[in-house]
């Protein structure tokens, strides 16, 4: 029996065509993973811890902007705490600005990246991760499959009505016999070819730049618990809570204060510039009168 027609027997035929049909569409979902991949940890690389309060925005757009990553980074957005600042009116009516929180001095996350970021997320949810898991089994199956089905078949043709056609048969059933078993060698060899391959790419093209990604936002983005910061809310509320006290407490003594200042300041100039306008007044009237010697407005003063 030649090679001819060993692989152009149409078991063998099935069992390499199932073979070199998963080992592309293998190749071709793990590069894709791969790429998108690359581009992730290339752009998100390029930023540092310090960079987030003021490119969140750049990098928000990027990320819902990109189909490969848009749903995780929605989710995950959802868990950041941002470092809000109030707006405090100082000397001179400068405003000053103070975090709410002393420990929440950037972007931070509540809920740990890779919970979001994680194996399935980012490699096995792109492809059919349960096809690719099952190509082995498939072809491991195909060899009894076809190796009994050409038994059964070979039995079936076996001649027994005269010696001549016992003998052809009998030959017949020998080669079907050995078809039979280079159909089990060919499904077995390829089931273990293509695990190998599958397990040294994956690793190659998928887990290491996932590893990689993790890395980076891992190092981007501190994960602090939602209870922890809740405690610092509330003892930086009770802090200016107890400035506020302070504040309306001195809030009379204050208001006198100013008060007695603003009537120093303003009022008793005014008062003075008013008398001496009056007495400047008068003044000038008795020179008027004298000069036209009538007393009348003398007496009335």
């Amino acid at each position: 029996m030649n090679l001819l027609q060993i692989f152009t027997d149409i078991p063998i035929m099935i069992v390499l065509i199932t073979f070199i049909s998963s080992l592309i569409f293998c190749v071709t979902k793990y590069n894709f993973v791969n790429k998108n991949l690359k581009i992730f940890y290339n752009f998100i690389s390029q930023y540092k811890k310090s960079d987030l309060n003021f490119r969140f925005k750049e990098i928000d757009e990027w990320m819902m902007s990109n189909p490969y990553i848009a749903n995780a980074w929605m989710e995950f957005k959802n868990t950041l705490v941002f470092s809000e600042s109030v707006a405090l009116k100082g000397q001179n009516n400068h405003l000053t600005y103070k975090e709410v929180s002393s420990t929440v001095q950037n972007i931070q996350t509540t809920v740990d990246p890779l919970y979001f970021f994680d194996e399935e997320t980012l490699v096995t949810s792109k492809y059919n991760y349960k096809f690719m898991q099952s190509v082995s089994t498939i072809l491991t199956g195909f060899g009894p499959l076809f190796t009994f089905l050409n038994i059964a078949i070979a039995f079936g043709r076996v001649d027994f009505s005269s010696q001549e056609a016992t003998i052809s048969s009998v030959a017949g059933l020998m080669s079907s016999m050995q078809v039979a078993a280079l159909v089990s060698v060919f499904a077995v060899g390829s089931s273990i070819f293509f695990i190998i391959y599958e397990k040294i790419a994956y690793n190659m093209l998928c887990r290491k730049p996932m590893y990689a990604v993790q890395n980076v936002i891992s190092r981007l983005f501190d994960n602090i618990s939602s209870e922890k910061f809740l405690f610092e809310l509330l003892r930086e509320t009770k802090i200016q809570n107890n400035a506020l006290q302070h504040i309306i407490s001195g809030l009379p003594n204050d208001f006198k204060i100013a008060l007695n200042s603003g009537i120093a300041g303003n009022l008793v100039p005014y008062l003075e510039n008013l008398i001496f306008g009056m007495n400047l007044m008068n003044k000038q009237m008795k020179e008027v009168a004298k000069s036209s010697k009538k007393d009348s407005v003398d007496e009335l003063f």
